[in-house]
């Protein structure tokens, strides 16, 4: 969800200032990749146990290979990967698709519902209407029964949101920590405005993690998969995965790590990190990036993982507004035979995002990328699904302020199972989209096309 209209053109001044006197230069991940190990042993496997022997991790991945077609992605992109982080591949997770917002909202209503111990939640907006207002009368519910609630908030998303809002979770004993705030003076130290916390994550009791790319708001309580009243609001269309087992301490990690970092008040002594048992078959990694020169590790999986696809590399993605690399890893893969399908908004709440997207379509298109247009809604998910085994799910749209500028999280999941689940979701949107056909785009009007080369001069900023 982009910045809050009102605010937006302020905004965008103080960041290209900003961004225009620091370091804004996303790496050269092909010297990324040739410095990477080419073949290694699994090295980073963990279970709940601890971390898992060479012949163990190696056996997994042998047998998440037999699950699916012949790739790259399982041991070069692996090896890469581990390169850039210390996040580890960890076995035993259960991980579930929540397609749209309905079902994730339901699925986060019955988690802290159920929760004993406490509540972590770190969100980009949280507004106050009648989905904003159900969270916060829930998680005061809950602290009230003694369970420790503790929410991150970021403070340009959910400018709109007034102080009262948050103040009467503070009064009831709920911490509450703004990240980043708009107001200099309530700064938690270095004041740089276009950092942002894009994050959505929500943890309960140690063992239950939900995340993607849903913020709390009305926008997303219908459902996106029928026909809708020409007169109501477009609903959102997001998605986010519920994920149970050992990875939900790394998720906690990131967490507890953003709270430490915005100088949070101290947290209440509770079992932040229990112990696990395994829960499924999932491998999943949790990717998380901060603004830096060496800590912008989704860019460098996102490409890694679509340079060595070999079968089928499928996106979706709310604000598309790739650096050359990306243009280049979607075209140069369909260009060696990969099948390149990326599903993208054929509307948005912003619109200079949405012509400057469009900007790259004549590229992709002439390389053979297939190129879709999502109808009947507001696309706003970051997913994507290779090979039929390697998935992701979380906060991160491909553009320059995501990639430069914002803390953001994904999981990524290996599973052969789970990438069935992806693909069937990725085909009922393909379904509610329209083809971009090269023949009729290339016919498009003068002035469309002037539209979308003055909005990429602002790609930097989008």
């Amino acid at each position: 969800m982009k910045i809050i209209k009102p605010f937006f053109s302020f905004f965008l001044f103080v960041s290209i200032l900003s961004l225009s006197n620091g370091c804004t230069t996303l790496p050269n991940v092909s010297e990324v990749i040739d410095e990477a190990p080419k073949a290694q042993e699994p090295r980073q496997i963990v279970s709940s146990k601890g971390l898992l022997s060479p012949q163990k991790s190696k056996a997994i991945m042998e047998r998440l290979e037999r699950s699916a077609n012949p790739t790259d992605i399982l041991e070069r992109h692996n090896a890469v990967v581990e390169s850039v982080t210390e996040s580890p591949l960890t076995k035993g997770n259960k991980v579930t698709l929540l397609v749209d917002g309905q079902a994730a909202y339901a699925a986060m209503f019955k988690a802290i519902q159920n929760a004993k111990d406490h509540i972590n939640l770190e969100t980009f907006i949280i507004e106050d209407d009648e989905s904003g207002r159900e969270f916060a009368d829930l998680l005061l519910q809950k602290q009230a029964e003694g369970v420790q609630v503790n929410l991150i908030f970021d403070s340009v998303g959910s400018f709109s949101t007034p102080a009262p809002f948050f103040q009467r979770l503070r009064d009831k004993g709920i911490q509450v920590v703004e990240f980043n705030p708009v107001n200099p003076l309530k700064a938690h130290g270095h004041w740089l405005l276009e950092h942002l916390d894009h994050r959505k994550i929500l943890i309960v009791d140690g063992k239950v993690a939900i995340t993607g790319g849903i913020n709390i708001s009305k926008v997303y309580s219908s459902t996106p998969f029928r026909d809708q009243d020409k007169k109501a609001p477009l609903p959102w269309r997001d998605t986010d995965v519920q994920i149970e087992g050992p990875v939900v301490a790394e998720f906690q990690k990131l967490f507890l790590d953003t709270w430490h970092k915005q100088k949070g008040p101290k947290l209440s002594e509770r079992n932040y990190f229990p112990d696990q048992k395994e829960a499924g078959n999932a491998l999943v990694r949790v990717v998380g990036s901060t603004p830096g020169q060496s800590n912008r590790i989704i860019f460098i999986v996102y490409m890694s993982a679509i340079t060595f696809a070999e079968h089928s590399v499928h996106l979706t993605n709310a604000y598309f507004i790739p650096d050359d690399q990306i243009l280049d890893a979607f075209t140069d893969a369909a260009r060696r035979g990969v099948d390149v399908k990326v599903i993208l908004p054929s509307t948005s709440d912003s619109r200079i995002a949405l012509s400057a997207a469009r900007y790259n379509y004549s590229e992709l298109l002439k390389a053979g990328v297939k190129v879709y247009e999502r109808r009947n809604a507001l696309l706003h998910a970051k997913t994507a699904v290779i090979d039929g085994v390697w998935a992701t799910v979380g906060s991160t749209n491909m553009d320059f302020w995501s990639l430069l500028s914002d803390d953001e999280v994904n999981a990524v999941i290996l599973s052969h199972e789970f990438a069935i689940e992806m693909e069937k979701m990725f085909a009922k949107d393909l379904a509610e989209s329209d083809q971009i056909q090269w023949d009729m785009w290339k016919k498009r009007p003068l002035w469309q096309k002037i539209k979308e080369a003055f909005a990429h001069l602002f790609s930097h900023w989008l």
